[in-house]
């Protein structure tokens, strides 16, 4: 009898890894296809192409030898960001509750800290020849020039990875111990527990308030306009994901949109009390708050420049005192 719980609970999170997976799929061609290119009044892409068809192609292309101190690694590090992301689906699918280290909040946001560390290993690991330290010297005029070792953009890209792990994606983690101060635990039974009996968290006054500061965090770790310092396209061109081609691009193309629904069931399970299983109608929710956060992200990077310093800092220091609010009202 227990074996056949532990067949059919992983049979569950099995086909809905998968489901969830296939949505993901279209959430960057819908972002890009209804939202951008009407906003900037053209065509667009197919609703497949970012996520589905782009992905294929590279799967085809030929890769080439990247610049890096340790290749190996940082081909492997768009693999571990999906792995990641995926133990963070799996986290959240109530088969999982089950086991208490897996379902915590607290291995939620460290599986969160280990995708954000490694943009900061693909950033020191990729040294690309596009990025050589300008200005090149003048050595037709015959100036003398101090042998300075060379730059990389890249470097860049990973200092400021640094930079946002330190306190840039501050306001999501906030945002995500505001139910936890509520329910009284950091365990996602208890939590989605606690809202199938009082209502969901989202309809409460710190609910409200944790909710936008969820979305800001979102947009954060998504590394998305206005927040995308680490891959801008003014001075750090593609940043960590400069040297990768081929397969190892596809991955970066389909781990994005993975993540993207990932962080949205993220949402449902801490604010609406709904966890996504394939065997309930809550997994209906679970696509709609999806696809809620691609149109309002959508709507937000098309109309924003990318953040400096002197615009990040007061943003990201607004929006964590607005998550301190929610986690006191919380508490209250």
């Amino acid at each position: 009898m227990f074996s056949n719980v532990i067949t059919n609970s992983v049979f569950a999170v099995i086909l809905t890894v998968i489901v969830c997976f296939l949505i993901s799929t279209l959430l960057p061609g819908i972002e890009r296809k209804y939202i951008h290119a009407r906003i900037q009044q053209r065509i667009g892409p197919l609703v497949i192409a970012p996520g589905i068809m782009a992905p294929i192609k590279f799967m085809f292309k030929e890769n080439i030898e990247v610049s890096s101190p340790v290749p190996r690694l940082y081909k492997i590090l768009p693999i571990l960001c999906f792995i990641v992301v995926l133990c963070i689906l799996v986290a959240l699918t109530p088969q999982a509750y089950m086991i208490p280290a897996l379902s915590s909040l607290v291995a939620v946001v460290g599986f969160l800290k280990v995708e954000e560390i490694c943009y900061v290993l693909m950033g020191a690991l990729s040294k690309s020849v596009m990025s050589v330290k300008m200005p090149f010297p003048d050595r037709v005029k015959g100036a003398a020039h101090r042998k300075a070792p060379l730059s990389f953009i890249e470097d860049i890209s990973a200092k400021r990875s640094l930079r946002m792990i330190t306190y840039g994606s501050f306001p999501l983690y906030l945002a995500l111990f505001a139910p936890v101060t509520a329910a009284g635990s950091i365990f996602l039974k208890d939590i989605v527990t606690f809202q199938q009996i009082h209502g969901p968290f989202l309809f409460t006054v710190a609910g409200g308030i944790a909710a936008i500061v969820f979305f800001i965090g979102y947009m954060i770790i998504l590394n998305e306009y206005p927040f995308s310092i680490i891959k801008a396209k003014s001075d750090v061109i593609e940043g960590p994901y400069m040297e990768y081609a081929a397969k190892y691009r596809a991955i970066v193309f389909i781990t994005r949109g993975f993540f993207m629904f990932v962080l949205g069931a993220l949402f449902s399970v801490l604010f609406i009390g709904i966890p996504p299983n394939i065997f309930s109608v809550g997994i209906l929710v679970n696509i709609i708050v999806a696809l809620i956060f691609v149109f309002l992200m959508g709507i937000f990077s098309a109309f924003s420049p990318v953040f400096t310093n002197k615009q990040l800092l007061p943003v990201i220091l607004g929006t964590s005192l607005l998550g301190i609010l929610a986690i006191v009202l919380g508490l209250l």
